[in-house]
């Protein structure tokens, strides 16, 4: 649904409000408004960690620290950003420290311009290959996809398409500039679609052997 401009600025005010009460809550570290953003972010806050890692059992643990950093650092939330792009900030700094320790698929190459950062553009009419496969199968082989996916094109495209991230704020979480995240983007669309082919092949055997 297209919202109007009166709609949209009213949808905006109302953020505007909301990220400005959440900032004044936890600079109070309020109690009930972290139980009620830990209600709200829950599943799309674990469910990024799990995207970023590769393992649910590293994102758990992730997904608790993350939290004692927003109770900690609270304070230096100011609401004029997105609650949900500071959390996620949050999260995938923590997912860098913990690369950085060990030797898993390391989301540090995403913050050394390892990309090819020439700007460029790609026109895309109708439903991304990300949209369609959603539309298509359900959620477990979608995520199955992802996460064959490299992981500096997989978190845009989760940020993207899951959290709905502008390319703008997605650069700030990233802190990539906006000519990379576009260059991720069409990058690990174009990655996906070999990928899905071969789901697809692999299913008829899958089910077979069921």
């Amino acid at each position: 649904m297209t919202l109007t401009a009166a709609q949209l600025a009213t949808h905006v005010a109302n953020n505007q409000r909301e990220n400005a009460a959440i900032a004044r809550g936890l600079k109070k570290q309020d109690p009930e408004l972290l139980d009620h953003l830990i209600e709200l972010y829950q599943h799309r806050l674990l469910r990024y960690l799990i995207f970023l890692t590769g393992r649910r059992e590293v994102a758990e643990d992730l997904f608790q620290e993350t939290w004692m950093r927003v109770l900690i650092r609270g304070g230096q939330y100011d609401g004029r950003a997105r609650f949900d792009t500071w959390l996620f900030t949050i999260a995938r700094n923590l997912v860098i420290d913990l690369s950085r320790k060990r030797t898993m698929s390391s989301l540090d190459e995403m913050s050394e311009g390892g990309d090819d950062e020439r700007p460029f553009e790609i026109v895309m009419e109708g439903p991304s290959p990300l949209e369609q496969f959603q539309a298509r199968e359900n959620a477990a082989e979608l995520s199955e996809v992802l996460l064959l996916l490299e992981p500096n094109y997989r978190e845009v495209l989760v940020l993207r398409f899951h959290e709905e991230l502008s390319l703008e704020e997605i650069a700030g979480v990233t802190r990539a500039p906006l000519s990379t995240v576009k260059s991720r983007l069409y990058r690990g669309l174009a990655a996906l679609k070999p990928e899905m082919e071969r789901i697809r092949t692999l299913r008829p055997a899958r089910e077979g052997a069921r």
